[in-house]
């Protein structure tokens, strides 16, 4: 397939699951704040400096994005990281993207999903309004544990649902068999930056 057929493929999937209501954020203001939050998901690990999806997202949605992803972080190791952050930066969105490590290492799913509700009510109990990014099966990318749309139910947050299934589940998009390659982080900073327009987090054209 095509560079372009790719692309539109992957847009056509997106698309195609984002009929469900999407929980809405307050607008942005242009000197906000965005914590981007994760392990080597969120650092970019497998493409050149600045092109991670929180460096393609910051020029997406014209906003400050911090990228405060670790390689090889687990949850329980991000939830003692993220209280310091966002007390340092008071970041006016939270966008998380955490679980790949545990799922790796077969760690409990049940004591990551308590760490990643653990986050997100960290987030809320400061004010800051939180986009939860599903993470797949290392070992089949067609599938994600369910408590991450179960999270985001119970939280009432916007969810990138598949966005990161879909790319990994595309070799012309990897990097290697769990990152993305440049091209891969750019579609998961563009899903992204449609569900921060979808949730009125960020106007079109701004």
């Amino acid at each position: 397939m095509s560079g372009t057929g790719i692309i539109l493929a992957f847009l056509a999937l997106t698309m195609a699951g984002s009929t469900s209501r999407i929980p809405m954020l307050p607008l942005l203001p242009k000197d906000a704040t965005v914590l981007a939050f994760g392990d080597s998901l969120t650092y970019g690990f497998g493409a050149p400096m600045g092109h991670s999806y929180p460096a393609i997202l910051e020029k997406l949605i014209s906003r400050r994005v911090i990228n405060a992803g670790i390689p090889g972080e687990d949850t329980e190791h991000g939830l003692a990281r993220l209280p310091v952050l966002l007390d340092r930066f008071h970041p006016n969105l939270l966008i998380l993207c955490h679980g790949a490590n545990d799922l790796i290492q077969n760690f409990s799913e049940q004591q990551a999903a308590e760490n990643i509700r653990s986050m997100i009510r960290l987030a809320k109990e400061r004010g800051i309004h939180v986009v939860l990014i599903g993470v797949p099966y290392p070992s089949h990318f067609a599938s994600m544990p369910p408590f991450y749309a179960r999270i985001a139910k119970e939280a009432d947050i916007p969810f990138a649902r598949d966005a990161l299934a879909k790319i990994l589940a595309e070799p012309a998009l990897k990097s290697d068999f769990i990152h993305p390659n440049a091209r891969g982080y750019r579609l998961l900073a563009e899903t992204i930056t449609d569900l921060l327009h979808k949730s009125g987090a960020v106007l079109n054209g701004q």
